[in-house]
């Protein structure tokens, strides 16, 4: 293995998060000499995970699965590219499989792995070896899951369906392993996304959160690549997905329209499901219990279902029962998931499987808590305080349906076909408190209870090719495909006579009378329909050079009636998003790259008028460089970024979209984003996993004014364990700096409402009791820092969550 050149660049004194996370690039790779994976015997078997892809990134991903160092003249392995090798070999089955077809040999020499031509009239003699759809399931999974690992040197597809590895990708991403939301501790997607460096989360009360990057709202979850989009007024559960049917999490930040097609240029967040791909019976069974009297029982079973393992099964289900720190607040989640697995021939993999997940919480909050007294001061209450009623509920359910065919021809030809249903529903009995309570009585408050029932219903069809071809004597890829998803949603609401008032709310205990509810009746409707067809392709221009070129034509329709009757509707024809990127392979270790990509995303805000805005549209450019240190167990990226856009929706002041309560929106034109992104994720040792990250950004439309102020513009996360014999020990910091809004206080004065910066310290111990179990404790804001989880968000704030444990019991079999 070449020892990797230390990077150097001159840079601004401002920018100094970056260059200390570069100074660390630069000593890796010299920390890697002081302690290196223990080997695979040659003769030993193991299980490896190789993908598809470049012959080096193959080499590399084989000698970091064995412990072994790679000795190649980098001209014998450069163009070349390999199918994927999984299962049980040992160290030379493995090699013999990569390298079928390369005209290349290896063998293993001790921990060195020689690579050599082979002579034009030899031929080689591979072992009988068998690699099955199982393994080819890897270039389009390459799971997470056991590898304890903090990066995935596989490939992926949500950027751009070409399977490229994170280095390959021409754009900012970050994967968060299962290993590191098992370390963690990470429940819910919203979790997942506070612990994700340049994405972040803002909770507007006890059921909803919204999520940024780079400035800008992220406005749809992926799930295996297809996104589905939801307005947060209506959420029916999305920002609270569990974790526990996903293998890991992908998140590319900047503009992903090429395959996700309209969407705001923030970052695309991937949820990549569990597959059944254990062709032995093996589980986990999981207990845990923490504060606020949280308890919860987990199971997942992988299993053959038939004598040769063509036929393989996975259920993974869970429930959860919890109170909160909030008053009232309490929640049942029940979870179930089963997927089958069934080889139809050696080079075709079916996938099929259903998901559901109940969330039945009472004493749900709809909004936070009031700002002001009537006098204008500001309000300062316990962090438990609650505006809910007893009876409210913010309920909700997920289901969802999937299938997926996938075949590989001789030639290198894939074929990829999916079709997906989810059907989101929620019941919402609520209250909504609004005003300023008198300082003295802590009367004034208003109450506003409303009962809402809502479904959202997304079918999608998903269909792709993928092949390489030779030109020009280099080696190229290709890949076209077409997306198509129908989304409709309905909510009804029911009549109720008219409100009292809360009363004293100095003494509130949520004990307000349920009203007596009327008539069921339909109260809004949206139908949206978006068919993309894409294709991009990968072009060697020379070894170390590649240009990624591609393009996307959307067309979208939006039909729907208002909650006062109104019909509205409108669609968008041929609109093409390109994509362009290229990356130079400056050696072995370090990379760079460019990107650019157009934007378009229509909006589902209204004016003061009550009219929708108009698309949001833009350009988005990108730079960066990235790093891959000790075979690939490290990676490293910097990225710089701008973003120009118009018709960004901003609040338009106190105006309220007639007839409701709900705030209007302008939309702001010349709006720009600059900012930068830097991470290093992986095992700096054997024993030592860390994820390290630090972003920030600076927004502003064409006068120079800020925009989108209640999104922090610098963030930074760290997490990181080591591990000694069978006890391992880990910890991590969340820090964000400061966020705003403006709001009128109740004398009509226009206050600025800021979120000082703040960190959360969370902390971890893991006990490997024997072989097949293990005591996990995580303590989470360890110093019981008060902040506010979202602030402004009418004329209210919530608290974030004080300090908390969880202890967790695993039993693996």
């Amino acid at each position: 293995m070449l020892n990797a050149k230390p990077l150097s660049l001159s840079i601004h004194r401002r920018l100094l998060p970056v260059c200390v996370s570069l100074a660390l690039f630069g000593a890796l790779p010299a920390m890697g000499q002081q302690s290196a994976m223990p080997s695979v015997q040659s003769s030993q078997q193991h299980q490896f995970n190789l993908a598809a892809g470049t012959l080096a990134g193959g080499l590399n991903s084989l000698a970091r699965q064995a412990g072994l160092t790679v000795s190649v003249d980098s001209s014998l392995v450069a163009g070349k590219r390999v199918t994927a090798v999984s299962g049980q070999l040992t160290a030379q089955q493995a090699l013999n499989a990569l390298l079928s077809g390369t005209g290349l040999t290896g063998q293993i020499d001790g921990t060195v792995i020689l690579i050599t031509q082979l002579p034009e009239s030899g031929k080689m003699t591979l072992d009988p070896l068998s690699v099955t759809a199982q393994g080819y399931a890897a270039q389009l999974n390459s799971p997470s899951e056991g590898t304890g690992s903090y990066n995935v040197p596989g490939p992926m597809n949500t950027a751009t369906r070409l399977g490229l590895s994170v280095r390959e990708t021409p754009q900012s991403v970050t994967v968060v392993t299962r290993q590191v939301i098992d370390d963690m501790g990470l429940e819910s997607i919203t979790e997942v996304v506070n612990a994700t460096n340049g994405v972040n989360a803002k909770s507007f009360d006890s059921s909803r959160s919204g999520f940024s990057a780079r400035g800008f709202a992220i406005d749809n979850l992926q799930i295996d690549g297809v996104p589905t989009t939801w307005a947060t007024g209506w959420s029916a559960g999305e920002s609270q997905t569990d974790t526990l049917l996903y293998d890991r999490v992908e998140v590319v930040r900047g503009a992903t329209g090429l395959i996700a097609g309209a969407g705001n240029p923030s970052a695309a967040i991937n949820l990549i499901r569990k597959r059944a791909d254990s062709d032995v019976f093996t589980g986990q069974v999981t207990l845990s219990g923490g504060s606020w009297d949280r308890y919860q029982g987990a199971l997942d079973l992988s299993s053959p279902l038939n004598e040769s393992g063509t036929v393989r099964g996975r259920v993974v289900g869970s429930y959860l029962n919890q109170h909160s720190y909030t008053d009232l607040l309490k929640n049942e989640k029940s979870v179930l998931y089963g997927t089958l697995a069934v080889d139809l021939t050696a080079d075709t993999l079916l996938n099929v499987g259903a998901s559901y997940q109940d969330n039945n919480p009472s004493g749900s909050t709809w909004g936070g808590l009031p700002i002001w007294f009537s006098d204008g001061t500001r309000t300062d209450w316990d962090r438990s305080k609650t505006t809910a009623a007893d009876w409210s509920r913010w309920a909700t359910a997920q289901t969802n349906y999937f299938a997926n065919i996938e075949h590989l021809f001789d030639s290198g030809l894939r074929v990829y076909g999916a079709y997906s249903k989810s059907i989101n529903d929620a019941d919402l009995a609520l209250l909504f408190l609004s005003g300023a309570p008198d300082k003295q009585t802590g009367e004034g408050l208003r109450a506003s209870p409303a009962w809402y029932e809502v479904k959202r219903e997304q079918e999608n069809l998903d269909l792709y090719m993928s092949m390489p071809f030779d030109a020009a004597g280099q080696s190229h890829d290709l890949t076209l495909g077409v997306l198509h998803s129908e989304q409709d949603f309905k909510s009804d609401n029911r009549q109720r006579p008219d409100p009292v008032a809360p009363g004293n709310f100095f003494t509130w205990d949520g004990s307000y009378a349920e009203p007596e509810w009327g008539a069921q009746s339909r109260y809004t409707t949206q139908s949206t329909k978006q068919t993309g067809v894409y294709a991009v392709t990968r072009l060697t221009l020379d070894d170390p050079l590649k240009l990624i070129l591609g393009a996307r034509v959307s067309n979208w329709t939006t039909n729907g009636m208002k909650w006062n009757g109104d019909l509205y509707g409108y669609e968008h024809k041929q609109v093409v998003s390109p994509y362009a990127g290229l990356t130079y392979d400056i050696n072995d270790t370090y990379s760079t790259y460019v990107s650019y990509t157009d934007i378009f995303n229509p909006q589902d805000y209204q004016d003061r008028n009550g009219n929708h805005l108009d698309p949001l549209e833009g350009s988005n450019y990108e730079a960066g460089i990235k790093a891959d240190y000790l075979n690939g167990r490290i990676n490293a990226s910097l990225a710089l970024y701008r973003i120009e856009q118009d018709n960004l929706a901003q609040p338009d002041g106190d105006n309220l979209i007639p007839g409701t309560i709900n705030q209007a929106y302008f939309g702001a034109q010349g709006t720009t984003s600059n900012g930068f992104e830097i991470e290093l994720s992986g095992a700096l040792t054997e024993n030592w996993n860390m994820m390290v990250g630090w972003s920030q950004f600076k927004a502003e439309d064409a006068r120079g004014a800020a925009v989108n102020t209640r999104f922090p513009r610098q963030t930074a996360t760290l997490f990181t364990t080591y591990r000694m014999d069978d006890l391992t020990l880990g910890g991590g910091i969340n820090w964000e700096g400061s966020n705003y809004t403006f709001a009128n206080n109740p004398l009509g004065q226009r206050e600025k409402l800021k979120q000082a910066s703040y960190s959360l310290v969370n902390l971890m111990a893991k006990y490997q009791i024997n072989p097949a179990m293990s005591l996990q404790l995580n303590i989470n804001n360890v110093f019981d820092k008060t902040y506010y989880s979202q602030i402004g968000f009418s004329n209210q704030f919530a608290y974030g969550a004080p300090r908390n444990a969880m202890l967790t019991l695993k039993y693996d079999f």
